[in-house]
């Protein structure tokens, strides 16, 4: 999943991207209110992690903004304010979960899954692709034989791809994706990505298709 951060506790941000990263989630970190609001409403994200004490413009703020635009992205608020009021303020501002600092990471990513079931919920959280199952929750692509057992990165670009399948992805958009937004990524090595992930899904009627000058289109062959 694409996961924004806004906290400017810059210690704290580096060990909750490490963590989400580790997971296979491409995170943007933005360290104050007024610049997470703007990627938030333009950019768009699958999740998002909000403190409410941000310069610039409030956490509270940024998520009414997102609110306001309409954008359907759970945001999990992540603060200092532990009061029963401050929990108040910020479901009544649109959070969809509160927590508390100091956290547990292992709570904070299993408290960010049961947001990311929410989504699955309304994508289906299993799907056929030709003979592939992709289970959304347990985040594993399966064939006849068993779990492909994706690394992380491949993962995250299967998972893009088939929530775009049969259009075609911007090479720069799989980039922001996979790798995190304005990642000094060679392409080179997107194109190695996509190559290692097109051998495992190919014999099982799973196709991606590189589209010359566009992007990537991910395709399921028709049954013969």
């Amino acid at each position: 999943m694409r996961i924004v951060l806004i906290e400017d506790n810059i210690m704290l941000a580096r060990a909750v991207i490490q963590a989400l990263q580790d997971e296979g989630h491409a995170v943007d970190w933005m360290a104050n209110g007024e610049e997470g609001s703007s990627f938030l409403t333009t950019q768009g994200a699958d999740l998002a992690i909000v403190d409410i004490n941000l310069p610039k413009r409030s956490g509270l703020e940024v998520i009414r903004d997102v609110g306001s635009s309409q954008a359907d992205i759970p945001v999990l608020v992540l603060t200092a304010r532990d009061s029963l009021d401050d929990r108040i303020e910020g479901l009544d501002a649109g959070a969809d979960d509160y927590m508390t600092k100091p956290f547990e990471m292992a709570e904070l990513k299993a408290r960010l899954r049961a947001l990311g079931r929410r989504r699955g919920k309304r994508l289906h959280n299993v799907e056929q692709f030709g003979a592939l199952t992709f289970d959304r929750l347990a985040r594993q692509v399966v064939g006849p034989e068993g779990s492909l057992g994706l690394p992380r990165r491949e993962l995250a670009l299967w998972e893009l791809l088939v929530d775009n399948v049969d259009r075609v992805v911007p090479k720069d958009a799989l980039c922001d994706s996979i790798y995190g937004t304005g990642s000094d990524i060679d392409l080179n090595a997107v194109e190695l990505l996509v190559s290692r992930l097109r051998r495992k899904i190919e014999p099982h009627g799973v196709t991606i298709k590189a589209i010359r000058g566009l992007g990537y289109v991910l395709q399921v062959e028709a049954a013969q």
